[in-house]
């Protein structure tokens, strides 16, 4: 399959036709220009914008919409607006999810989103943008591609992430990805490995569409997507109990 690469000016510019290549990425790490977007002069913006972003939310506005004014109206960059996207939500919201916030893991079986956890912390261990939203959540600013690829941070991040739920006293942690994303298979033969290995009580599962199961759960799940913390019922902030004790680089703009 052709791939192009990108060739290194601004955001989302020039991109240059490359041959059969392999994703070659060894990191999630920042982007070239994520200094500027989202360093300490940029901060007071991108908390205006999220507070505008959020009221907007909260009387109803349709989230593209009122993203596009916000956008606009504080000149953000794309990829700005994506993390101001991720840090928002109107009040009602940010009150329901902190309700069903449990402080505590004890003899819980935990329901992991994959991707979503493990390419978070993958980001924080190898520098990249971690934002904290309103919600108290940490997002990262990777895009999920089609194809999973592994990066030199992955069974790192994994390893922390079940050593914390050891130490949580979690009595199961049940990791789901979605099977349609390529290399799936391998992901999970290299997790499943890894928790023989560090004798962590975990299973892997593959399923079509891990935001279902999650929000179905009898027990805490472990995610930052929006959806599934509005309807899930009850959810834990691991990633920020791993990444909190870790020196990464937080933007708060909650």
């Amino acid at each position: 399959m052709p791939a192009w690469r990108y060739t290194g000016r601004s955001a989302g510019s020039l991109y240059r036709f490359s041959g059969r290549l392999p994703d070659q990425r060894r990191h999630r790490g920042p982007h070239p220009e994520d200094e500027r977007l989202f360093g300490p002069e940029a901060v007071p913006l991108l908390r205006g914008a999220v507070g505008d972003l959020s009221w907007l939310l909260q009387r109803g506005y349709a989230p593209g919409s009122a993203l596009k004014l916000v956008g606009d109206r504080y000149r953000l960059d794309e990829r700005q607006r994506n993390g101001v996207m991720r840090c928002s939500a109107a009040d009602d919201a940010v009150a329901h999810r902190q309700r069903r916030r449990l402080a505590a893991l004890a003899g819980r079986v935990v329901a992991l989103d994959g991707y979503n956890v493990l390419t978070t912390v993958e980001a924080g261990l190898s520098g990249g943008v971690i934002l904290r939203g309103r919600d108290g959540c940490y997002r990262d600013l990777a895009r999920m591609a089609r194809t999973w690829h592994r990066v030199d941070e992955t069974a790192s991040a994994f390893r922390r992430l079940s050593q914390a739920m050891l130490e949580l006293d979690v009595s199961e942690a049940r990791w789901y990805f979605d099977s349609p994303i390529s290399n799936s298979g391998r992901l999970a033969a290299l997790l499943r490995a890894e928790a023989v290995q560090g004798g962590w009580p975990c299973t892997i599962e593959l399923v079509p569409n891990p935001d279902a199961v999650l929000m179905r759960a009898d027990g805490p799940v472990v995610s930052a997507d929006s959806e599934i913390l509005d309807r899930c019922q009850h959810w834990f902030n691991l990633t920020e109990h791993v990444l909190r004790e870790l020196d990464v680089w937080l933007v708060d703009l909650g």
